[in-house]
């Protein structure tokens, strides 16, 4: 077999969709022709990656611009930070410009469904035909039902800023963001999330109200400019399409003149809404003729499309509202006592942790990308590598403002997990300012579980003056943190002090089922902690559970999604959904020094805080493929003690900052925080 063949049918044996025997020719290519097997490693395939990209970069640069009309033009129109000012000035510019290019045979796109609640008559005031009209209801009643199957009503859509703002109900919200279309443009088309826009005319874009998803639907239907109207704001910035942000008072766009691009506070100040909006279309053309936006220059981008809301009826509603919380009581195992072991840990003032590393937590999907350029400077400048931080760690995810019910219970458990994780030596909130107050929220959050606000660092995007300004104040507060910390201590310590991850990536082998959960008796009888989520391979697998629990079925969980460890012992995590990434974002909240995971299909993500551990069975055909890319091959013959030692000797390494996982050190890392089955779009 040659090698293509084998690598093409590599893919079908991944889907299962390969009879036996091609299953066994492709497994004896794989194990004698070693350059099949370095091809599939991660770092091969980012070299890959390169060599491909450096192929139509010369393409890329001989690209010319050439003289268009303004019916090229695709606007996407959007709002985020709403204020009472937003249906005054800054949507009313936009649509003005709006008026512009659709009459030039150009398109506009309004979006955010639940936003445009109580505005309908405004909106089919000037409609294209009854079948237009009909859709659009359609979409706004489509929307109502789904938002009630997640226990929460679309007409509730105004944030506590909007609130703060003057938009006190979703009808003032509405009309304001409705203000978007110009009276005398007519509403031509109503059209799905992303559906390309194939016409001349005005659409509207069934969407969330949620930005960033919104406008990834935006782009995807063509728009190849966006507005973004913002009355506290909003500093969102598209990857790859012009951002220009329109801030609809003069005070914050003052305070925030660095990251906004058009004031039109100048129409409350006395200007015209006609000189206005000639500039505006002039800068428009600037823009889309290669000046970059103020965003641009910043660097500075997000994007998240609309993820599915994974409750789909209203059937479950009632018992999902009402499910007990798990009790926090560690579940009593079979004891068996391992190999006397040590392991080099960190003192600190609430135990002993395997690392110490710096936090910039931002609170929202907002926020993240600015965290992520902090934590970059904060690398680059080796802050803090004298004192023992390793690194700066920045948690980017994306939610934030779209939660229901127990849902932002999750995420305040989970993110409080992580700033009070033993790992982080230092860390850093890092609000947006838009549509929560979440500092005033985690302070609250802190102070109730008697955690002092004093040693974290409270920023604030927009109040802080923002882009740059909120990553020098970031800088300078951990530089000055830094400074008065002393150096660690480091002491040798048992497996009592050991906080350990358990998943799997698929089904588990008997031999290695009943291998992790030996080394999980090892821990507990210790005193140490070991956690497992509800879902996944480990408690689908009976050799575990017959030594764990003297049973073929596994306990209900005893921790809540991305709850803290009560106490010591052995835990099982409540896991609503089976996302990988979701399970171990949850599992770190826990509060584990580091995971171990078997891959059963494929290595995976690991964790950008958390060191992450993948071994597999040598004779497996992931550990054939992906050896590269695997921290352990578990060898032949079957030994569930032998392997058992061999686990925990690189667990041992690990805690002991002897050994880094594979992937993290590749940076093949991955963080994203839960919606559950109640989460929304809102």
């Amino acid at each position: 077999m040659k090698c293509e063949e084998a690598r093409g049918l590599f893919f079908l044996y991944v889907d299962s969709e390969l009879d036996p025997r091609s299953v066994q020719e492709v497994n004896l290519h794989l194990e004698t022709c070693s350059r099949c097997r370095e091809r599939w490693s991660f770092e091969t395939k980012l070299e890959e990656g390169v060599v491909q990209i450096r192929q139509w970069l010369p393409g890329v640069a001989s690209a010319q611009r050439s003289q268009q009309p303004l019916s090229q033009l695709k606007l996407a129109l959007q709002c985020g930070g709403s204020d009472a000012f937003s249906g005054i000035s800054g949507n009313p510019l936009a649509a003005w410009v709006a008026r512009q290019v659709v009459g030039r045979g150009g398109m506009a796109n309004l979006a955010e469904t639940d936003e445009l609640i109580g505005a309908e008559p405004y909106v089919l005031a000037n409609v294209r035909d009854l079948e237009t009209a009909q859709t659009f209801l359609h979409m706004v009643e489509r929307f109502k039902e789904r938002a009630a199957w997640h226990g929460v009503s679309a007409e509730g859509n105004p944030s506590g800023g909007n609130k703060f703002r003057g938009l006190y109900n979703i009808v003032l919200k509405s009309i304001g963001a409705a203000r978007k279309r110009d009276p005398e443009v007519r509403l031509d088309y109503a059209i799905d999330y992303s559906q390309p826009m194939r016409e001349p005319g005005y659409y509207f874009m069934d969407s969330p109200g949620n930005d960033l998803e919104s406008i990834a639907g935006q782009v995807a239907s063509g728009s190849n400019a966006i507005f973004f109207v913002t009355g506290n704001g909003s500093i969102t910035n598209f990857p790859f399409v012009p951002t220009i942000k329109i801030v609809t008072t003069t005070p914050r766009y003052e305070l925030l003149s660095r990251d906004m691009d058009v004031n039109a506070g100048a129409y409350q100040d006395g200007e015209s809404m006609d000189d206005l909006g000639a500039r505006l279309l002039g800068l428009t053309l600037e823009v889309i003729s290669g000046t970059p936006s103020l965003g641009e220059r910043a660097g500075h981008s997000q994007v998240s499309i609309w993820r599915n809301w994974q409750q789909q009826s209203d059937a479950n509603l009632a018992i999902l509202s009402i499910a007990a919380a798990p009790g926090g009581a560690p579940i009593d195992i079979e004891p068996e006592h391992g190999p006397a072991s040590t392991f080099s840990a960190i003192r600190t003032d609430s135990g002993y942790a395997i690392d110490q590393v710096g936090l910039v937590l931002p609170t929202s999907l907002c926020s993240g990308q600015v965290a992520r350029m902090t934590a970059q400077r904060l690398n680059e400048k080796g802050i803090g590598r004298d004192k023992g931080i390793t690194k700066f760690v920045p948690l980017v995810h994306t939610e934030g403002c779209g939660v229901a019910m127990e849902t932002e219970d999750t995420h305040t458990r989970a993110l409080v997990g992580y700033l009070t994780h033993p790992s982080v030596k230092v860390g850093l909130l890092m609000e947006h300012g838009c549509e929560k107050t979440h500092n005033d929220f985690f302070r609250a959050e802190l102070s109730a579980r008697g955690v002092g606000e004093e040693q974290f660092g409270w920023s604030s995007v927009q109040l802080g003056g923002g882009i740059d300004k909120v990553m020098d104040q970031a800088t300078g507060w951990f530089t000055d943190k830094v400074e008065s910390m002393a150096a660690p201590i480091y002491e040798e310590v048992g497996l009592d002090n050991i906080r350990l991850g358990l998943v799997s990536a698929g089904e588990l082998p008997g031999a290695v089922a009943d291998s992790f959960a030996r080394l999980s008796q090892w821990i507990v009888t210790a005193g140490g902690s070991v956690v497992v989520p509800e879902s996944g391979g480990l408690l689908a697998a009976p050799e575990f559970n017959r030594r764990l629990f003297a049973t073929d079925g596994a306990p209900v969980p005893t921790i809540g999604h991305g709850q803290h460890i009560p106490a010591n012992g052995f835990h099982i995590m409540a896991a609503p959904v089976e996302h990988w990434v979701e399970i171990i974002t949850a599992m770190g909240a826990s509060g584990v020094d580091l995971f171990l995971s078997y891959a059963a299909e494929h290595p995976l993500q690991g964790h950008p805080l958390i060191p992450l551990l993948q071994v597999s069975r040598e004779e497996s055909r992931v550990g054939t493929v992906y050896g590269e890319d695997l921290d352990l091959l578990l060898k032949e013959p079957e030994d569930s003690q032998s392997w058992a030692n061999q686990l925990l000797q690189i667990i041992l390494d690990v805690a002991s900052r002897r050994y880094a996982p594979r992937l993290a050190s590749q940076g093949n890392t991955d963080f994203q925080l839960s919606r559950g089955l109640l989460g929304v779009s809102l």
